[in-house]
């Protein structure tokens, strides 16, 4: 039976009428899936009344306007909860939309995914990571503000909140992020703690005992405690305190109870990850005073009290709209840029100033990719971030844009401390935001430090551009620790994933060309060692990235294809020039990067490599993974699949066997087989 008046709906008042209608909508969407987390929804349902219908400044009617507060659910797990809320709060989310929880093609699936459902800021679930995209929120509108407000319009001004749960808690992405944003004093930022002392494997007591304020104060948060997460007016007033600290980043820890209203299994862990069951909902509701028969029931007073979220959000948005016009006539270039910036264009001639090497130099890749970024910055004043205390190995620190600190919002470079993984997410939530262009960068074998993150923001489609360098053996006595092996193929295997390992100097550029006019996340894996800059009136021209690999030298009808990336790639051109030595006609292809060329034609792919020139070899110092399926079943790969080790870059290439002497041997044994 699905309700809108019920007498037993009479008797609450409203508060109470639209938490128990939040509560068993999320139970209800569960059990129809026969599969979810009602526990989460079923105890945080006070709380997020609370902040949706008191604090959140949003427009259902357009969910995109830009000045709206960001929700992110870092507990992703609890998305029935955040579909609930949604659809009550008058988003284009139906009801049967809830009904279709986790099914095939819905628009409401497992964990809240940011592409498909209006409403949701980021794609959650990996617990953690939502609290640190949560921080690259707060660090965009600070930047935001500090570029666009004036003292007579203040454009950019909203919160970000993020609710988590004691298993975000756990995860040291929470912890890299919670000390990053309080050394900044991200005072826009309020975290809502579900505390409820339960994970899958009993209660917290079996693993987790510190004391979450404490740690949190030493962080440099302000932090208040909400003992009963039924008391609306508790959560309320926390909430309140909390938006009126504004140089520190807030916390409330809110007790809950997992499960709240289920006689069986509140404050079990049974509740976490398991439907209820139709009886235990019967009992259930019961308790909340709901009709017990009642499916998606709907109360005509909640829906209408929640709606109220529509008119006050369009109030909102439409006087900002008129805020940006007065803007606009005062301060006409930086109102332009501000569109353009939310609307994700790029400016007229943005990469007019990109440097151009010469031949015969000999340059890092890395220090190639400096001077992109230095040249870049001027005309794309979206580029912002840094470097995971490598920035001086990275090469990524733009002198000319200043720092972002805790007293300076305006500064374009961003020191993320020693931490990866919450570097990589707090810049999909950078991404997310809107209005910049974030990039993050470390050593590439560090890489698996932010891997879940790079996984996630491929799977949000989070535009992110991430500078890997010392991206081999090439790196030299620093040795294995520092040398990355699986990492190149691994990176590649991520769905929605672009990685660029450019040649030479000139590929460089291109690669940041390609990875800002991109919509994907990008990777760029960038040498420590210098590197020979082609002759490109010899050569194809450096553009020729953009369609992944290409052929860069080759002699008429060749008798064996060389296939190679990055660094390597210069050691296939002198093992080319050997073999036209020996009368060998060959081909070197430069794999740039493998995705962009399975996207191309097979024509175009046939060109490169043709089907009938079954003599092929490949070198890359890393793994051979992946190669296989460009040299096919009659081919070599020249690669590494053990550890490095440390000495000199020349004298790894060497014991490791891949120099061009190697390579041709390879080349002619092909030819024979």
């Amino acid at each position: 039976m699905s309700l809108t008046e019920h007498p037993l709906f009479d008797q609450m008042d409203l508060d109470t009428l639209c938490v128990q209608t939040i509560r068993t909508l999320a139970i209800d969407t569960i059990q129809k899936a026969n599969s979810g987390h009602p526990g989460a929804p079923m105890g945080c349902a006070p709380m997020a009344y609370t902040l949706f219908d008191r604090h959140l400044r949003h427009d259902p009617s357009q969910p995109t306007w830009f000045d709206r507060d960001r929700f992110i659910l870092s507990a992703g797990h609890a998305s029935s909860l955040l579909y609930a809320l949604l659809h009550l709060s008058g988003y284009p989310l139906g009801l049967d939309d809830l009904k279709a929880f986790r099914q095939w093609q819905s628009r409401t699936p497992g964990h809240p995914e940011n592409h498909l459902t209006p409403g949701v800021e980021t794609t959650t679930g990996p617990l953690g990571q939502g609290f640190a995209m949560a921080v690259g929120f707060a660090i965009a509108e600070a930047q935001l503000a500090a570029r666009f407000n004036r003292p007579e319009y203040v454009l950019i001004d909203h919160h970000t909140y993020t609710l988590l749960g004691d298993g975000c808690m756990m995860e040291g992405v929470s912890a890299e992020a919670a000390s990053l944003a309080g050394h900044l004093g991200l005072g826009k930022l309020i975290a809502l703690y579900d505390d409820n002392g339960i994970t899958i494997d009993g209660t917290t007591e079996i693993a987790f005992t510190e004391d979450v304020a404490r740690r949190f104060e030493a962080y440099g948060w302000h932090t208040l405690r909400v003992s009963d997460g039924n008391n609306l007016t508790a959560i309320d007033a926390a909430l309140s305190e909390a938006k009126a600290v504004t140089d520190r980043p807030s916390l409330i820890l809110v007790k809950t109870h997992i499960g709240y209203g289920s006689p069986k299994f509140q404050d079990t862990s049974k509740v976490h990850g398991s439907p209820l069951g139709a009886e235990e909902i019967r009992k259930t509701k019961a308790f909340y005073g709901w009709p017990e028969d009642a499916h998606f029931a709907t109360p005509k007073r909640a829906v209408e009290h929640l709606h109220q979220a529509i008119e006050r959000g369009q109030k909102l948005s439409q006087a900002w709209n008129q805020r940006l016009e007065a803007y606009a006539n005062q301060y006409p270039t930086e109102a332009a840029e501000l569109r353009r910036r939310i609307a994700g264009e790029l400016p007229e001639g943005w990469d007019h100033e990109l440097p151009r090497f010469e031949a015969g130099q000999s340059i890092a890749t890395r220090s190639a990719g400096a001077k992109a970024l230095d040249a870049l910055h001027p005309r794309l004043p979206e580029l912002f971030g840094g470097s995971a205390d490598l920035a001086e190995s990275n090469k990524t620190w733009v002198k000319s844009s200043g720092t972002f600190s805790r007293n300076d919002r305006s500064g374009r470079n961003l020191h993320f401390g020693i931490r990866e993984h919450a570097m990589g997410a707090i810049c999909n939530g950078l991404a997310l935001h809107g209005g910049l262009m974030p990039y993050g960068a470390t050593f590439l074998v560090f890489s698996d430090y932010m891997r879940p993150a790079v996984r996630l923001g491929a799977l949000s489609h989070a535009k992110a551009i991430w500078v890997w360098t010392h991206d081999s053996i090439g790196l030299g006595e620093d040795g294995p620790t520092h040398q990355p092996i699986e990492h190149l193929a691994a990176l590649r295997a991520i769905p929605g994933f672009l990685l660029f390992r450019p040649a030479d100097a000139n590929e460089t550029i291109e690669a940041w060309k390609l990875a800002v006019r991109e919509k994907r996340p990008v990777g760029i894996a960038l040498t420590r060692q210098n590197l020979p800059v082609f002759d490109r009136e010899r050569c194809a021209p450096s553009s020729a990235v953009e369609r992944g690999a290409y052929i860069l030298d080759s002699d008429p009808n060749p008798k064996v294809v060389l296939i190679a990336s990055g660094s390597e790639t210069a050691i296939a051109m002198q093992a080319l020039e050997t073999l036209r030595a020996k009368g060998i006609a060959a081909r070197v292809v430069n794999m740039f990067c493998s995705t962009l060329f399975d996207e191309q034609p097979q024509s175009y792919r046939d060109e490169v490599l043709p089907p009938t020139l079954a003599a092929r070899v490949a070198i890359e110092a890393g793994c051979s993974w992946g190669w296989e399926r460009y040299v096919g079943c009659c081919g070599r790969i020249l690669a590494l699949d053990h550890f490095g080790a440390s000495a000199p870059d020349t004298v790894l290439y060497e014991q490791f066997g891949l120099t061009p002497e190697k390579l041709v041997e390879a080349a002619l044994s092909v030819i024979e087989s």
